[in-house]
């Protein structure tokens, strides 16, 4: 008897109340891929070319984009489901929506630090400081940013390691891949060495690696003598900078690193190491 009364009370709410709740949310999953495909179609129509020396810095702009606001009509609409699901399942969402409200207003009192946060993410984004897949430092973290949200940025270094940073807490950001990127290296050459034949060895390697059929695709600028940087205790320091494609500065800089030590070699000209003598008393 019980299991009958129990079985028809689950029949009668799964036909009332359980295909509600199903519509709900298959509508709201529906309304949130068609949100998204939407924003993307607009952005991607919106951004203007001409602002960006290539594609990849312009389609990063615009997964930037796509992925806050998205990430915002998401959360607008996760609340209207679920106010929608509460007044399925009969609760009264009137005193639910004055709660809520009061709860803000206390709320609000200690969310300075949130506001902060909201409002320095919007200018991040606004001024287009850095965008999904840069190359950044910020609050004393190096890494590329996988996500950038009004709140929130989050940064992967190099060890693999994510970390959350609110917007807030960044008073400097350093954007090691906007728009360009430079290979600014330096070498110690010996003091015996000629300093404008080194000169000239170094500008024939960067015009050498800037003309390679692989690395040429990578550089911008080819990599040149700029100065003697400093005269050391053991070495005089030639610097050498070039630019690349963002993200590319590492890779060149090891390539270049190699290719002055083979030639180096090859030429005879030195690279010294620190050396120091000692003398024994007998």
């Amino acid at each position: 008897m019980y299991s009958e009364f129990l079985n028809e009370y689950i029949i009668s709410w799964f036909i009332t109340t359980g295909i509600e709740l199903i519509i709900i949310i298959v509508v709201a999953k529906l309304v949130s891929v068609g949100l998204h495909n939407t924003i993307e179609k607009i952005v991607r129509k919106a951004v203007p070319s001409h602002d960006f020396i290539d594609s990849a810095s312009e389609k990063k702009r615009e997964d930037t984009l796509i992925r806050v606001f998205s990430g915002t009509m998401k959360i607008l609409l996760y609340g209207v489901t679920f106010m929608l699901v509460l007044s399925a399942l009969g609760v009264t969402i009137g005193p639910v929506l004055a709660g809520a409200g009061v709860a803000g207003v206390a709320f609000g009192f200690g969310a300075q630090y949130l506001v902060r946060d909201l409002i320095s993410g919007f200018f991040i984004i606004l001024e287009n400081q850095f965008r999904v897949g840069d190359a950044v430092e910020v609050a004393g973290i190096t890494g590329i940013v996988e996500n950038v949200t009004l709140r929130v940025t989050t940064v992967r270094n190099l060890d693999g390691i994510l970390h959350f940073v609110p917007n807030g807490e960044m008073k400097v950001v350093a954007n090691k891949s906007k728009d360009f990127s430079r290979v600014n290296l330096v070498v110690g050459v010996s003091y015996g060495a000629d300093i404008d034949k080194v000169i000239d060895v170094v500008n024939s390697i960067g015009e050498e690696i800037a003309h390679d059929e692989v690395w040429g695709q990578k550089i911008l600028k080819a990599p040149q003598f700029l100065r003697v940087d400093n005269l050391g205790e053991s070495s005089v320091d030639v610097r050498i900078v070039g630019e690349t494609k963002p993200l590319e500065q590492w890779s060149v800089a090891g390539e270049l690193r190699k290719r002055i030590k083979q030639r180096f070699d090859k030429e005879g000209i030195e690279i010294p190491f620190p050396q120091r003598v000692v003398t024994l008393k007998q």
